[in-house]
């Protein structure tokens, strides 16, 4: 390949003022329609970060918008947040604007750049599984299984910050992953990369298969970022990876349990 052909770097395509201006109206909507507050950030760590998260929400989860507008409200715009995402999302007119805002295609190359760049990356180790959890496992931390975000902080040698969010599960009452219509469905469902279609119950069209989409509910959403956990230091330089998801996931549910317990009312928190 050619240096004319090497296609310009993910990273370099955040936009700072964009981004500020994309934070300056969500934050009204966020703080007035879900009431939202991140807490924690005072031990957020210098330089470059892996934001370990559970996802919720379903089709439309606001924890990145939440997330990121306490981020640089708390800390400017000096360091972008990147979000690591669905191949899907980063197409046509609506991919350049979310790169531009700090999405970036999901992949240990973009993830590993961004993070030895200094910048804060946000990952859903659960992705579609965890976002579409039944209400019954609202507050459950569940990655299915995925373990490679311990790899992707390693390979740059930044820390974890775990972080949890509550109250975006209960924006609609959701019945089911769907995992069982996915497989039935076979290659059609391949063809657009899932294993789940989703069921769930909302306003204003009532049952939903994927589509149609229903509103959010102004559910009250809270994101707690909590102390940083430097991999290495705590478990070796050649850690057991099953060890230090099973601690990384036990410390969240730890802090989801707490936020449980603090909510007294479903949406309204």
């Amino acid at each position: 390949m050619s240096s004319t052909d090497i296609m310009p770097s993910e990273i370099t395509k955040w936009d700072p003022v964009l981004t500020e201006r994309v934070m300056g109206l969500l934050r009204p909507f966020l703080k007035g329609y879900h009431r939202a507050e991140v807490r924690g950030l005072d031990t957020f760590p210098a330089g470059g970060a892996l934001v370990v998260a559970n996802h919720s929400g379903g089709l439309l989860p606001m924890d990145v918008p939440v997330f990121a507008s306490g981020f640089y409200e708390e800390f400017g715009y000096d360091r972008p947040v990147y979000t690591l995402s669905h191949d899907l999302l980063m197409v046509g007119p609506s991919g350049a604007f979310l790169k531009k805002t700090g999405f970036i295609p999901a992949n240990h190359h973009n993830a590993d750049e961004a993070l030895r760049s200094g910048g804060v990356v946000v990952v859903f180790p659960g992705g579609d599984y965890d976002v579409y959890r039944p209400t019954l496992a609202a507050n459950k931390i569940d990655f299915g299984g995925r373990t490679g975000y311990i790899k992707a902080a390693l390979n740059a040698g930044v820390p974890i910050v775990p972080t949890v969010g509550i109250g975006g599960q209960e924006s609609q009452l959701f019945l089911s992953r769907g995992t069982d219509v996915a497989k039935a469905l076979g290659p059609i469902a391949r063809a657009f990369r899932t294993k789940i279609l989703p069921v769930s119950f909302g306003f204003p069209f009532g049952l939903s298969v994927v589509l149609p989409v229903n509103v959010p509910l102004p559910t009250k959403i809270t994101m707690q970022a909590l102390p940083p956990i430097d991999i290495v230091a705590q478990f070796g330089e050649n850690p057991d990876i099953d060890e230090v998801d099973a601690h990384i996931r036990h410390v969240m549910q730890r802090a989801l349990d707490d936020l449980a317990a603090q909510r007294r009312l479903p949406v309204l928190g």
